[in-house]
């Protein structure tokens, strides 16, 4: 005990700790991280049972690698300051949304059995994009990705339906308002108004949403239309009415979005310090609601809509348990990146910007996006928000298409892979606790790079050179 109470009365100190230079770090701090990674695209195609029961451990082993150290050099008070700022400031904030929006979705039961034409499975995708942007990029996809791959059970081909579904309604769908994805709700807190992406964004959205669901469409059509493409028996047979069940998860979702918005619109003096990391009183209570919302939920819900969902909490698990590696592995990195010219990223800082000093939009649109694809988007938003001056008046106005680029890179292409964004590794988890055989990390970016990349390429030929 008496050990314990001298580590807790070091820690108020380790708060006054000095901020973390990335432009004194090395390069190789980034292996954990380069670790994390290729654990997730490697060890489940290579050994999928042991990926399947140790995920957690490998996530947990790679942490220790870069954590101890990274204590041993920096000092203890710098990483200590770094590892709360990381957690307090950006996990625990991100994993209390996804854990809300995933039990509320999850709640929600379309009962009846919808049949997976072409046509209903693109208009599935549409609406799913129009609420990603109003209700979040994890609230569409829980609440839609079990009735998607309930209405294509009794088909052959499946992979292609959720792999356009984390394409659309897990990314793309949520580029309209600080609502919709994380790294947009960062600029809303930065100062950008709240329906400025959705007055500058939203050629681009639309151009991107049209493409993917017409290309969706001819896809499925072609498949749909093969004899041997529909079983003889569907697993889930036309038995009841089309409705919901857990329909009162509906207005607790309205709640999510209340609570999302109230911590952006209320600006409170109130701050608290946790070991030298400011925590406002929005969002704590912001948080304090999301956890009551997400206990409200699994106690209204009745326990058959959750048994009829197939409810469990092994995707958020994998989800939380990844992430908190690579929120953790990922601080020398963003510092790194931070560091701007002076640091050993500063050849990706001077890509983004002319000779003549000014910001590249073509450039900030490829480099936000392409390290969105493998880093945590929502940081990486922030720095590049940074990087093009940080002042959200300026950017909202005369450095717009900067701004532009930055926030479409990020959410456009988090949907590359499957640790773009968090929804897209919940939505691959679910489907293969349902026993669609989804591809793997390389596979999956097969279909990223085939399809994705070349329209990127029309966009920034369009609308950013």
């Amino acid at each position: 005990m008496r050990r314990l109470a001298f580590i807790l009365a070091l820690l108020p100190g380790f708060a006054q700790a000095a901020d973390l230079d990335g432009s004194q770090l090395s390069v190789l701090w980034g292996v954990p991280f380069a670790g994390v990674l290729l654990s997730i695209a490697l060890v489940p195609l290579l050994a999928p049972m042991f990926w399947h029961h140790h995920f957690g451990k490998v996530s947990a082993a790679w942490a220790l690698v870069f954590l101890v150290p990274f204590a041993v050099v920096v000092g203890p008070g710098v990483a200590w300051t770094a590892v709360v700022h990381a957690m307090v400031a950006e996990y625990i904030p991100f994993i209390i949304l996804l854990t809300a929006l995933f039990t509320v979705a999850g709640g929600i039961f379309l009962r009846g059995n919808l049949h997976g034409s072409a046509a209903l499975n693109t208009g599935l995708l549409g609406i799913g994009a129009v609420l990603a942007s109003f209700m979040g990029t994890t609230g569409a996809s829980m609440l839609l990705i079990r009735p998607l791959i309930r209405a294509n059970d009794n088909r052959k081909h499946q992979v292609h339906v959720v792999v356009f579904f984390i394409f659309i309604v897990s990314n793309v769908g949520g580029s309209l308002t600080p609502l919709g994805d994380p790294p947009l709700f960062l600029g809303f807190l930065k100062g950008v108004e709240f329906f400025w992406t959705m007055e500058h964004i939203w050629r681009e959205t639309l151009f991107l949403l049209v493409a993917l669901l017409t290309l969706f469409f001819v896809i499925d059509w072609w498949l749909y239309r093969n004899r041997e493409e529909i079983q003889p028996r569907d697993p889930t047979p036309d038995t009841e009415r089309i409705g919901f069940d857990g329909a009162k998860n509906f207005l607790l979702l309205g709640v999510v979005v209340a609570l999302v918005l109230m911590s952006g619109l209320w600006k409170s003096s109130v701050v608290f310090n946790v070991w030298g990391t400011e925590v406002g009183l929005p969002g704590l209570l912001r948080d304090v609601g999301l956890i009551a919302v997400t206990l409200v939920s699994l106690r209204l819900t009745p326990s058959s809509v959750h048994e009829s969902n197939q409810f469990s909490w092994g995707p958020m698990q994998e989800v939380a348990k990844l992430f908190a590696a690579i929120f953790l592995t990922i601080i020398p990195v963003i510092a790194m990146l931070k560091a701007g010219v002076d640091g050993p990223f500063g050849a990706v800082v001077k890509a983004v910007t002319n000779a003549d000093g000014t910001p590249n939009p073509a450039m900030y649109f490829w480099a936000t996006g392409l390290l969105s694809s493998f880093l945590d988007n929502a940081p990486t938003y922030l720095v590049f928000f940074n990087t093009a001056g940080g002042d959200p008046q300026v950017l909202m106005n005369a450095l717009a298409p900067t701004l532009v680029a930055i926030s479409a890179g990020a959410v456009f292409m988090g949907a590359n892979t499957y640790i773009g964004n968090a929804p897209n590794l919940m939505v691959k988890a679910i489907a293969e606790d349902r026993g669609v055989r989804m591809p793997s990390f390389f596979g999956y970016m097969l279909w990223s790079v085939g399809i994705l990349v070349p329209l990127f390429a029309l966009i920034t030929w369009i609308w950013f050179v």
